[in-house]
């Protein structure tokens, strides 16, 4: 499966739901989130059905994501499902952790291959400031059930948002000096809430980190389905990880789309290019129509995003993360 701009196109990355049971300062308002009416959320059934259909196409790889993922009743039946189709080789799914620790043995027996903790801070005050809600035990104990039962392969995900010192980042990478567990550092994309934080970029997280643990070696001993660059640490079990949309842009090897809770299918994280699937399913259609219409949207992926960029980009997406799945 090819885009317009003959990138191979094998990872989606699915929504299941916008809603959250936390409320991140970069993703969601504290009050008033409209919620999508549960008639216009895809259910299982058209999500294994889309799968099914890009998987015939040469799609590989599937990101389960929110909103938060486990608040969907039976979201292990749906991983399990597509754990089923013909040609899917890897199911990962992000998570917040707040249900980690009581969902762990499900998602592992469902067939989920690795799972990534959103965390921007172990410091409990911190936690609550950024997101809001009193749920960092949870999280950590969640954390450390995944730890101790290791059945899937852990990865934690933080957005640096300012002081690297304060924000504690340094005691989340120390997480990976004596476990399997990679930390990773997104850069604060601008869509949404996240236009109203300062941008932190590759090189100011990675300068922080080194003046303190050391040289960070490139290496290339994880495998991962996106753009992240992971290294080494000495004397650390885990790898640190960046993924930088901003500072160090990858369209060029980009090799998803998204699909919103509402059956959108995304092809640019930035722009509202794509096509409406929940129509054509409803519409009856068949499965070549609904391959033929993703073609079609394919060829149309835009050739790169323009974060960073001056003025307002034409097209641009009008949703925050938690309608777009992150």
């Amino acid at each position: 499966m090819t885009d317009g701009m003959g990138r191979t196109i094998d990872y989606i990355r699915i929504s299941v739901t916008d809603r959250c049971n936390l409320r991140c300062r970069y993703c969601m308002p504290e009050e008033g989130v409209e919620r999508i009416p549960h008639e216009r959320i895809l259910r299982f059934g058209e999500i294994r059905r889309i799968v099914a259909v890009l998987a015939g196409m040469g799609l590989k790889k599937v990101k389960i994501t929110g909103g938060e993922p486990l608040v969907r009743r039976g979201v292990t039946d749906l991983i399990a499902g597509i754990r089923a189709i013909p040609g899917i080789e890897n199911i990962t799914l992000t998570t917040n952790g707040v249900l980690l620790e009581e969902m762990y043995d499900g998602l592992a027996g469902a067939g989920l291959d690795a799972v990534t903790v959103s965390l921007d801070t172990l410091d409990p005050a911190r936690f609550r400031e950024i997101t809001r809600r009193d749920e960092a035990q949870r999280v950590i104990r969640g954390i450390r059930q995944a730890v101790l039962k290791n059945r899937i392969p852990l990865k934690i995900n933080c957005v640096p948002m300012g002081d690297p010192e304060e924000q504690g980042i340094l005691e989340l990478v120390e997480l990976a000096r004596s476990q399997p567990i990679h930390v990773r550092f997104i850069e604060m994309m601008p869509i949404g809430p996240g236009t109203g934080f300062p941008f932190v970029s590759e090189e100011a997280v990675k300068g922080f980190l080194e003046a303190r643990v050391g040289t960070l070696t490139p290496c290339s001993d994880v495998m991962g389905n996106g753009p992240c660059q992971y290294y080494a640490a000495e004397g650390f079990c885990g790898r640190i990880g960046f993924i930088s949309a901003v500072s160090h842009k990858f369209c060029s090897e980009c090799n998803r789309v998204r699909l919103t809770a509402e059956g959108f299918l995304k092809t640019c994280l930035q722009y509202d290019t794509g096509v409406e699937l929940k129509p054509l399913l409803a519409s009856g259609c068949s499965d070549e129509e609904v391959a033929a219409a993703i073609e079609k949207a394919l060829r149309s992926k835009p050739s790169g995003h323009d974060f960073g960029g001056c003025g307002q980009t034409a097209g641009a997406e009008r949703r925050g993360m938690s309608q777009i799945g992150g």
